[in-house]
């Protein structure tokens, strides 16, 4: 199995300098933003978004050759990130995570609220430095989508009436958005035509709902260490995934517990046992795989290099979680 060492490999060097950089563009600031700040890429993690946007950005040039400007839309991207997993831990109100206390709980809810919003509004003013409309209107898109999912995901709690475009469309904007657009910001800074910046969109959208679903799917099969968080926490949060929702269509009877908000002693084991008697785990998991086998289909265009064949095991990586 690949592992996220051996995927980012041919730009391990890029990433090192990545959060070299990272550090120096937060700037000097307030000394508890910079702090909160710091604290976050401290912290660890694969940084596989900006991986993958430095893996494009080597992938589309022909002698693997990557620009100032591709490196910074790479920090950008895990700038934007990085504040959005602020916001989301403040609202989730979560104590870690992967290991590693939160900006909330290392300082509190003000300075964290502060802190994602310092990020997202340094990201912005990088954004525009690029000097490039198209690639501003992509990322700003971004920034958009992640509060719109934020605002879907709370709209919709134990809500089972749902559709599974509303679960999608949620899921799109919380995760798939980001690689997506920053995966065509990639191609157009190296004026790529139409066609292959869609295919580009294409790749990072399959990959970001596969990494979604996948996800999804480790809530309930998944262990506290491996996820970062509880097991089952969003489903106790009330936040209904493609495993819940295939369940519901098996046994309606899940919807009026969910409906009462698992409220009565037992619910969620209750719900729990339905989930794990369906055929929703397996479905999901056809799901995630349908979304990263078209992820694969549409580089195929991409010249042969290091970068390219580390992309084509993105989404086999992506799978691989699950087992």
């Amino acid at each position: 199995m690949t592992t996220v060492t051996e995927l980012l490999l041919p730009v391990e060097k890029d990433l090192e300098l990545l959060l070299s950089d990272l550090r120096s563009l937060i700037g000097a600031g307030h000394p508890i933003l910079q702090a909160a700040a710091e604290h976050l890429f401290s912290a660890g993690g694969k940084r596989l978004r900006p991986g993958i946007v430095l893996l494009i950005s080597r992938a589309i040039d022909e002698k693997s050759h990557l620009s100032e400007r591709h490196k910074r839309l790479a920090e950008i991207t895990e700038m934007i990130h990085t504040a959005s997993l602020v916001h989301d831990d403040v609202v989730d109100q979560a104590s870690t995570r992967r290991g590693v206390e939160t900006v909330h709980s290392r300082f509190n809810h003000r300075v964290a609220v502060l802190a994602g919003d310092f990020l997202f509004a340094q990201s912005s003013w990088h954004l525009a430095n690029l000097d490039n409309l198209d690639v501003v209107k992509l990322l700003s898109r971004v920034i958009m989508d992640l509060a719109d999912g934020e605002i879907k995901q709370g709209l919709f709690r134990f809500d089972s009436c749902q559709t599974f475009s509303t679960y999608l469309e949620k899921s799109y904007c919380k995760t798939a958005s980001l690689i997506a657009n920053s995966c065509r910001a990639a191609g157009v800074l190296t004026n790529l035509d139409g066609s292959r910046l869609d295919s580009l969109y294409h790749f990072g959208k399959q990959i970001g709902l596969a990494f979604q679903v996948v996800d999804d799917i480790l809530d309930f099969t998944g262990n506290d260490e491996q996820l970062g968080k509880p097991a089952v926490s969003d489903l106790a949060s009330g936040y209904l995934t493609a495993p819940v929702l295939y369940a519901l269509e098996e046994n309606p009877k899940l919807s009026e517990i969910i409906q009462r908000e698992f409220s009565q002693e037992g619910d969620l084991e209750k719900a729990l046992d339905i989930v794990y008697s369906s055929k929703a785990i397996e479905l999901s998991r056809t799901l995630a795989n349908n979304f990263a086998n078209e992820a694969y289909d549409s580089i195929s265009w991409l010249p042969e290099s290091p970068s390219k064949e580390s992309l084509l095991k993105l989404p086999e990586y992506v799978l691989s979680r699950l087992y």
